[in-house]
């Protein structure tokens, strides 16, 4: 039997658990309206120097960086539509990963190489001898990692160009689509075929990726997996830390430079997607300008 002197004890200390429960909850939100605070403080500090850069940039520009902890976004020309390049390349991979998710595909299956498919541009493929054969998976790496076209048309070739637009409006892309293979040079410039893309449909699937909600939690992580690979560092990593990981994929063509990824930091992730039509006719101008621009957002978060 409890004393009364245990009893009140007792019931002092079930008062108290309630009491400290919620003192610390209002302590914790007090927080954080705190750093959100100061948080919206520095991203309109930020807003500030990317429309200052972006109104420097000789060219038309897309832009659209999201803050993942907080929802704060920076939105510059997001829907209009640029030529895609090889960001289209994203979609693709996407579509791929659900064409094996739905038994249409298998990643392992061997595709030979054909003098047909090889394409100019990007990649090792088109200086291989026709007859080798890589897995599809393989070929999905190769058309992330190493922007190869060749990769690229091989698997357009194996799933349709009508699965990939159909895929790509299932992953809610309003402006993304394919009206021509990718690298298809003659169709671009002898009878003005031409795919596009937007800021804001790049920022939505790598968005979709990067919460595991692209379809699924597999092709979600299967597509962040490819793009950690990437290989080209002269746009969006050009001015972080060399440990920083950034999942993203390039394009560039005749006047269009383009990065669109994701970026990990010990302080918060962000998207950042910048497409570009530059009026020069070298592309390290817009180059820099990406990277100053990934710059800018990486410092907010280390401030």
């Amino acid at each position: 039997m409890f004393t009364k002197k245990t009893k009140i004890i007792l019931i002092a200390f079930l008062f108290l658990i309630p009491v400290a429960y919620f003192s610390y909850r209002a302590y914790t939100d007090y927080q954080r309206k705190i750093i959100l605070e100061k948080r919206k403080a520095a991203w309109s500090a930020l807003q500030n120097k990317l429309t200052a850069e972006i109104n420097k940039f000789k060219g038309q520009s897309g832009v659209v960086i999201k803050d993942m902890q907080t929802g704060l976004v920076f939105r510059h020309n997001e829907g209009l539509l640029f030529p895609s390049a090889s960001l289209a390349k994203i979609p693709i991979m996407a579509a791929c990963f659900l064409a094996a998710d739905e038994g249409k595909i298998n990643l392992t299956q061997s595709i030979t190489l054909k003098l047909k498919d090889k394409l100019s541009g990007s990649g090792v493929l088109k200086d291989m001898p026709a007859g080798k054969s890589f897995t599809v998976e393989e070929l999905i790496g190769l058309m992330i990692c190493d922007s190869d076209n060749t990769a690229t048309n091989m698997l357009t070739s194996l799933v349709g160009i009508d699965y990939l637009n159909n895929a790509f409006a299932s992953f809610g892309l309003k402006d993304t689509n394919l009206n021509r293979r990718i690298a298809d040079y003659y169709s671009r410039d002898k009878m003005g075929i031409e795919n596009f893309t937007t800021a804001r449909d790049m920022a939505d699937i790598l968005e979709e990726i990067y919460r595991k909600k692209l379809v699924n939690k597999n092709i979600s992580e299967r597509c962040l997996k490819v793009l950690k690979l990437a290989k080209t560092n002269s746009r969006i990593p050009k001015y972080l830390p060399p440990e920083i990981t950034v999942a993203h994929k390039t394009g560039l063509e005749r006047r269009i430079c383009h990065d669109a990824g994701i970026v990990y930091t010990c302080r918060g992730d962000f998207i950042i997607c910048v497409l570009t039509k530059h009026a020069t006719r070298s592309s390290v101008p817009a180059k820099k300008f990406i990277a100053k621009l990934a710059l800018y957002t990486y410092s907010y978060f280390e401030e």
